[in-house]
């Protein structure tokens, strides 16, 4: 499968883009488990534009983890196209277009999933960034607005015609958010459509090996991206490699190695956003830290803990803890279960 002139393997695993999640870190550790491509956070394009820190921040992106898309939202064609410039100074490998981020602050402000009530919006945005940059634009949506404006069939078809190179597809409306189950038959149902030329890439529910491959046999997708699954597991893309070759559903990594990945995550999270090269880690393990505090949300939503008795009052421990060593003490001195 190619997008654009950029190759990948058969049956590729692409991490979705997060919020506070799909940051260099994080991404990186995916990549070492065998993601082919990842998303940075979303960007939002009016504070790149006025060069806020912690939004250009998010433009990092180190060799080890490409190939990489760096994903904008806005409302505006002009300010899009502005920031998608901006972007492309970055030098990722793609600039990918946000048309389906639900939450509030975004759709609600005509952003986001937003843009699924304005289609003619939505495509002259998407022509305004294929015509300002010299990458390749890929958008990712979602079914539509609701049950009953489920438009993504007819709406894959003119999001091509904008020029776009692959397109993402959530199987949810934006009114459902993340709640019930991701319908994919309308994603096969774009993949099927023989006026569709460019790659269709799969989104929602891909939580097992079991179901990613499923995905790809059953609908015919291009690639199967993974988000909420991969939260505190970044080796589950492992897991999915794995199993398309073997076709058996194995644990990579024992229970003591998870805890190490965790830790090496939260270690990463902490250099990301609280000290530089020339710091010790050590020298800050008894400080309070923005790292950990960044890492709950792994922590909160990781297996590796599940199944272990009487584990409430340590998880809870462990999302309050403040400094590394206290963490660290916590998460050794969790059992095997």
């Amino acid at each position: 499968m190619k997008i654009s002139n950029i190759e990948f393997p058969d049956k590729p695993l692409f991490l979705a883009p997060m919020e506070d999640v799909t940051d260099p870190a994080f991404r990186l550790l995916c990549k070492r488990f065998g993601v082919d491509m990842v998303y940075t956070e979303f960007i939002s394009a009016d504070a790149l534009i006025r060069n806020v820190n912690r939004t250009t921040q998010k433009l990092t992106i180190y060799d080890e983890e490409r190939p990489v898309a760096i994903q904008l939202y806005g409302r505006e064609a002009d300010a899009m196209a502005e920031a998608a410039i901006i972007a492309a100074e970055a030098n990722p490998e793609i600039i990918d277009l946000n048309f389906g981020c639900p939450v509030k602050k975004v759709a609600g402000k005509g952003a986001g999933a937003g843009l699924l009530r304005d289609i003619p919006k939505m495509l002259e945005i998407t022509s305004a960034v294929v015509k300002a940059v010299n990458l390749p634009v890929t958008v990712k949506t979602r079914l539509g607005w609701d049950e009953d404006n489920k438009i993504i069939v007819d709406l894959a078809e003119q999001l091509q015609d904008c020029g776009i190179a692959a397109l993402a597809i959530h199987g949810r409306t934006r009114s459902q958010m993340y709640k019930g189950e991701a319908d994919w038959t309308l994603i096969g149902e774009v993949k099927n459509n023989q006026r569709m030329h460019i790659p269709i890439i799969g989104n929602g529910d891909v939580t097992t090996p079991e179901r990613a491959a499923e995905c790809f046999d059953k609908y015919g997708v291009d690639a199967v991206m993974v988000g909420r699954a991969a939260i505190g597991r970044p080796w589950i893309f492992g897991e999915m490699k794995e199993y398309f070759k073997t076709g058996e559903s194995l644990n990579l990594l024992s229970f003591d190695e998870q805890k190490s990945i965790l830790k090496e995550h939260i270690i990463s999270s902490v250099k990301w956003l609280d000290i530089d090269d020339t710091t010790d880690i050590e020298s800050v393990s008894n400080q309070r830290l923005k790292g950990i505090i960044h890492s709950r949300r792994h922590l909160a939503a990781t297996p590796v803990f599940k199944g272990i008795p009487n584990f409430k009052e340590t998880r809870i421990a462990m999302l309050r803890a403040e400094t590394l060593n206290e963490l660290f003490r916590i998460i050794d001195s969790v059992e095997v279960p």
